[in-house]
């Protein structure tokens, strides 16, 4: 199974940060689009009780399925196995799982684009995205780990800034801050179930 590196960075200034991820040669993959994500698991919670995750990602007319599996031992990164295809109608998909008997516990979106970054002299290539996100703006960078951690030197970033929290955590963290009870990360104006 494809074991999935990356990074989170909080982000205080999203243009400054995409100005100096240009100035590095970054080619834009995808311009910024909404994403709507849904985490299913069965009633009895077995996948999160395994660290699992299994989520369905509606972006306009496209979607995805993953399965993450349990977090892998890593000090400075966040590593997981996952297995991701695309999938043609995400409403559809979605449908599916919850008659199979899952539901979706938890919902988030976020706007993001993303970006190529050469990692060595072109023979290796990141994945770097940029969310704006209901609790704020992050940057997560994808690829092996000596590659992430040149990148973010590059781009003026400490391994001390790196978090390897997943959004359901940081969202969870941010509701504890405001004193407010959890819900979905949503945007006020996306609330409607699957709206692109």
């Amino acid at each position: 199974m494809p074991v999935e590196t990356e990074v989170k960075i909080r982000l205080s200034d999203l243009p400054g940060f995409r100005d100096r991820l240009r100035g590095l040669g970054a080619v834009l993959l995808s311009p910024c689009h909404f994403e709507d994500n849904h985490v299913l698991d069965f009633p009895d919670g077995r996948l999160r009780s395994r660290k699992c995750l299994m989520r369905v990602r509606i972006a306009g007319g496209s979607a995805w399925i993953t399965f993450k599996g349990p977090p892998l031992p890593a000090d400075l990164f966040k590593k997981r196995d996952e297995l991701e295809t695309s999938v043609e109608d995400g409403s559809v998909l979605l449908r599916i799982l919850q008659e199979s008997g899952m539901t979706v516990w938890f919902r988030y979106q976020k706007r993001r684009e993303e970006y190529t970054l050469d990692a060595t002299e072109g023979r290796r290539v990141l994945h770097v995205a940029l969310d704006q996100t209901p609790i704020g703006e992050y940057a997560e960078i994808e690829g092996l780990e000596e590659d992430i951690l040149r990148a973010a030197s590059r781009l003026g970033i400490d391994s001390s800034e790196f978090i390897r929290d997943s959004y359901y955590y940081l969202y969870i963290l941010d509701c504890r801050e405001r004193g407010v009870a959890p819900g979905d990360m949503i945007f006020p104006d996306h609330k409607r179930q699957n709206e692109n």
